[in-house]
């Protein structure tokens, strides 16, 4: 049974220091980290590394975004556990614009291991695509329950047992916050995130459902960061008003492609 949830988000990113970045993987709105970042996320391995070993993470599952995976990389080496690529734990995108094209979304774990060879594609299959035409605040929380609530029993089941007790993910920081508000059933729980920050959740005794089921034991604390929380983050930053928010222009050239896939992609029956 899975009893402890720990959720990262991910470092701080050289897009935000330098308009001169390259995309590694080719992907638009995809950058790396920046040194700092990467420094964040060896001090988030190093914090793991320490902790007893009945509290340290057994399973890591990423956004498949570069800087996640790039944040995901020293706890994986330090804990020697692959990383498991999952869909539902991406970025945030708002409403695309009429005829604008839709949003990026990564490749898949197989093509991503040929950057983090950390990466392991047959043990993981992504469950849950975000669509490429963006979320309201609405939608974005839909998403985090409707995840949630499959990802929890699905990895008890998929994974073996001596794996599923503590779980961590890697994700973005509007990601973070919903997740957060679903597991302990409060969607208006006021949460800013920063990079590299750690929230952590164990399961309540009588805690049956998985939506509400968690208690946060901290939520985007960066105690074990030499420089602090930074760069942190709220949806009170960009909701207009009732979960509204400003819509964002697609890509280029993206406006004839299928929105495929989308939403959950397993089906919890008792043939799992």
């Amino acid at each position: 049974m899975l009893e402890t949830l720990y959720i990262a988000r991910h470092g701080f990113r050289l897009n935000w220091l330098s308009t001169n970045w390259k995309s590694e993987t080719g992907l638009p709105r995809d950058p790396p980290l920046a040194a700092f970042g990467v420094t964040q996320a060896e001090e988030l391995g190093a914090y793991f590394s320490a902790l007893p070993e009945d509290q340290r993470p057994t399973a890591i599952f990423s956004s498949p975004y570069y800087r996640c995976l790039q944040t995901a990389k020293p706890t994986s080496e330090a804990l020697n556990i692959p990383i498991y690529v999952e869909h539902g734990l991406s970025e945030w995108y708002s409403p695309v614009a009429a005829d604008t094209g839709l949003h990026p979304r990564p490749g898949s774990a197989s093509s991503l291991k040929t950057h983090f060879p950390q990466i392991d594609p047959e043990g993981w299959s992504s469950i849950y695509y975000p669509s490429r035409k963006g979320e309201d605040v609405q939608e974005l929380h839909d998403r985090a329950k409707d995840f949630l609530v499959h990802f929890v029993p699905h990895v008890e089941r998929r994974l073996p047992e001596h794996q599923h007790k503590r779980v961590l993910f890697f994700s973005h920081a509007a990601t973070v916050i919903v997740l957060a508000r679903e597991l302990i059933g409060k969607r208006d729980l006021p949460l800013r995130v920063g990079c590299c920050t750690l929230s952590e959740f164990v399961r309540k005794p009588e805690g049956k459902d998985v939506a509400g089921g968690w208690e946060a034991k901290r939520l985007a604390t960066g105690d074990f960061l030499t420089g602090g929380v930074q760069r942190d983050w709220g949806m009170e930053d960009i909701e207009i008003e009732n979960g509204k928010v400003v819509n964002d222009s697609g890509e280029p050239g993206t406006e004839n492609e299928v929105d495929e896939p989308v939403g959950l992609q397993v089906r919890m029956t008792s043939s799992l």
